[in-house]
């Protein structure tokens, strides 16, 4: 992993939140926290928030005397998801490293991750941090997306900028976000990390924007893939967008498109 993948910060806390959280996070966020709310949780740890689509999701579902504490690498995430609060005092905000977690042994009765356990530079020891801080027979929901190829906007988008840049393409999208779809060995890891019980289901959604352009702003500008295409020069930004939302047209046409994406739910038990 490239030490970019895991920055997001300047613009991109409030191009990702506008642009991509609609585009690929929203329904995951709603079947994260439903498994969650069935489990009845009191105290809920979440790692990797970023600017809360998940945090909302399960604000909406528990009731009102459930705690939850959302964490994240990246403060400015949490600036931004803080900001959207609607109901102050219901979310805890703090950052922290899901690889070495600030909180007591056996302190929660649920910890949940959406799509941030790709970014983890050692899986099981974030999946062993997780299990650190969660009671005797809690719940580990998490989720992370299926190879590239299942997710078409993602691959449009990755294509793309191999013609842009085709002596340096720009990889983020396959290396990171992409890069953890393994079932085989993610049930490996969460074993050697120590959980048992562990379910993994594929679902797959329908990705939809009102416009080529707004769907390439969201992956070239709304995520760390903007890092990796600046590094090339700071004007090929927008020429890298305009590869994309042309691509894009190209494959799903120039007004409203949609897309398919998937992705892996996984639950463990302590």
């Amino acid at each position: 992993m490239a030490a970019d993948d895991k920055l997001f910060a300047g613009s991109i806390p409030e191009l990702y939140d506008r642009f991509m959280v609609p585009l690929i996070f929203e329904p995951y966020a709603r079947n994260l926290a439903a498994r969650i709310a069935r489990t009845a949780p009191h105290y809920i740890l979440e790692t990797a928030a970023g600017t809360g689509v998940l945090t909302r999701a399960i604000a909406a579902v528990v009731p009102g005397h459930t705690r939850i504490v959302a964490t994240d690498l990246n403060q400015p995430m949490l600036d931004h998801a803080a900001a959207r609060q609607s109901s102050p005092g219901r979310v805890t905000w703090r950052q922290a490293d899901a690889l070495a977690l600030p909180f007591e042994d056996r302190e929660f009765d649920v910890v949940t991750c959406q799509f941030g356990a790709m970014f983890f530079p050692d899986k099981i020891k974030g999946y062993g941090e997780a299990r650190r801080v969660l009671k005797p027979r809690g719940h580990f929901f998490f989720n992370v997306w299926d190879r590239i190829s299942e997710n078409e906007f993602a691959d449009v988008v990755t294509e793309a900028l191999a013609t842009v840049f085709p002596q340096d393409p720009p990889l983020f999208m396959a290396r990171t976000p992409h890069g953890h779809h393994d079932i085989g060995k993610i049930r490996e890891e969460l074993a050697a990390a120590g959980f048992t019980d562990i379910s993994i289901e594929t679902v797959e959604h329908r990705s939809k924007a009102a416009s080529p352009r707004d769907a390439a702003v969201a992956y070239c500008q709304g995520t760390p893939l903007r890092n990796e295409i600046v590094t090339r020069g700071a004007s090929c930004l927008e020429a890298a967008t305009k590869a994309a939302t042309d691509a894009l047209a190209h494959r799903f046409g120039s007004g409203p498109i949609d897309g398919r994406i998937s992705a892996h739910i996984i639950a463990a038990t302590r």
